[in-house]
């Protein structure tokens, strides 16, 4: 195991790992007669990334910070240095995807101790540069270097025609509210691990998949940019907090109130499993502090049939002009929705 110092690491593992990115990535076009090129990337080595963009269009950008060794399932084994390179360009072209817009470029900032190995440094940065494959967002640059620990960061850069943006605002009565796959998996995950009462049912059929929402996250970036192309969806936010904290977001920014009906919500069988080894709320699951970077957006009932068409979804509810997020159940009363919504503070237990 060898620990160079931060030039070496930049010629040793950047370079290889980015070796001729400015031209071998493709052109995006993110609308007709609109382009965008990399012309300097990470294999340039400058102090900054360059893109030449033609076109009428408009620049989305958006940046996340994800715990290093505070990570939890980190601290506990089941994530890989790799694991958490994967997780933060994930997640933070997960809200570029959220406003509809086509990736162009990730900058990351990986701060690592200075015990950390080159071969660990280099996991995390393969980590993000294959998620970055994945999502068609190169790793064009950022910052690396010395720190009293692990710190990862990134800010995703994204482009849409202009006036394409898709906003948490703008929901209206009569809109349904849909979801691009079902959520829970990222906090049955977490439930399931952190009780530490091992099941084999689960362990031999639900835990790959309950991991892999951690694991191998996915922005989806080709439902975002068909929800922009679409131009009628009124309303969008990712659910990276839990499905519980979107309704209830995208319905206080819209000044709307939003049903959930109980008997459309889609449970997966993995999350089901385990609300019912550990004797929870399967839909607290589903609603609750679950990582699952989908996508939850509100259009008109006509242009969601159009959607279906075109990309996998789930309607789960409607908005009204109530004024606040509830849940229609099967018995026909309302409550508040179920689970318990991530909130950002400092000794949020959890991730």
């Amino acid at each position: 195991m060898t620990r160079s110092d931060e030039p070496t690491r930049l010629a040793n593992v950047i370079m290889n790992l980015f070796r001729d990115q400015s031209v071998a990535t493709k052109q995006v076009v993110a609308d007709e007669g609109s382009t965008v090129d990399l012309i300097a990337g990470a294999d340039a080595q400058d102090d900054c990334a360059v893109f030449r963009m033609s076109g009428d269009q408009e620049l989305v950008v958006g940046s996340d910070y994800v715990r290093g060794p505070k990570f939890r399932l980190y601290e506990m084994g089941h994530l890989t240095e790799y694991d958490l390179g994967y997780y933060l360009a994930a997640a933070n072209v997960s809200d570029i995807a959220a406003m509809g817009a086509h990736p162009i470029g990730l900058l990351s900032v990986v701060r690592y101790p200075a015990d950390m190995s080159d071969e660990t440094f280099e996991s995390i940065m393969q980590g993000i540069k294959d998620a970055c494959r994945r999502f068609r967002c190169p790793n064009i640059g950022g910052d690396i270097g010395s720190a009293e620990r692990l710190i990862l960061s990134a800010t995703a850069l994204g482009t849409c025609r202009r006036g394409g943006a898709l906003f948490r605002s703008g929901a209206k009565p009569g809109d349904l509210v849909c979801v691009t796959a079902p959520t829970g998996f990222a906090g049955a995950a977490m439930e399931y691990l952190r009780a530490q009462r091992p099941d084999p049912a689960i362990d031999e059929l639900h835990l790959a998949t309950l991991l892999a929402s951690w694991r191998r996250p996915s922005a989806r970036v080709d439902e975002g940019i068909a929800l922009a192309a679409c131009g009628r969806v009124t309303s969008c936010q990712d659910t990276s907090d839990g499905l519980k904290a979107t309704v209830e977001c995208l319905a206080a920014a819209s000044g709307v109130g939003i049903t959930i009906f109980e008997d459309s919500v889609p449970l997966p069988e993995p999350v089901a499993a385990v609300a019912h080894h550990l004797r929870l709320d399967p839909l607290g699951l589903v609603f609750g502090d679950s990582v699952d970077f989908e996508l939850a957006f509100t259009a008109p009932p006509d242009a969601v049939e159009q959607l279906r068409q075109e990309m996998a979804l789930h309607a789960i509810g409607e908005v009204t002009d109530s004024g606040s997020a509830v849940m229609l159940g099967s018995n026909g009363e309302l409550t508040s929705l179920p689970g318990k919504a991530w909130r950002h503070v400092p000794d949020q237990a959890g991730r």
